[in-house]
């Protein structure tokens, strides 16, 4: 999996770096067809600064994005990644149906033929 990290206007401490590179290479165990990922945070510049966590992953053929705010990133970013869990999952379950099927069909077509 390709990881891509930006910080917008500001500079993201080392541990910040970690924990989000750390989190998304989790997400592998749900699905490992994940080809590349985009993590950016940013912050909104009011009396209580908001913080911005966004997540794109690239799966084949499709993209899952999440965007999460809270006073922390590394809550946004935690909340992000159960966002993009969920519709990871979806997309699996979308997949295995699919596979399903079409070898209902070739078992099917096997059987006509045999006859």
């Amino acid at each position: 999996m390709d990881i891509h990290f930006t910080a917008r206007r500001f500079k993201a401490h080392q541990e910040l770096r970690d924990h989000a590179l750390s989190s998304i290479k989790k997400l592998d165990r749900f699905y490992d067809g994940i080809v590349r990922s985009d993590i950016i945070l940013s912050f909104e510049h009011k009396p209580n600064s908001t913080k911005i966590a966004e997540i794109n992953l690239r799966v084949f053929g499709t993209l899952l994005s999440a965007k999460e705010k809270s006073e922390d990133f590394h809550k946004s970013i935690d909340l992000a990644l159960e966002k993009l869990e969920r519709q990871l999952e979806r997309v699996k379950t979308k997949l295995r149906v699919k596979d399903k099927r079409t070898l209902r069909q070739v078992k099917e077509s096997m059987i006509i033929t045999e006859e």
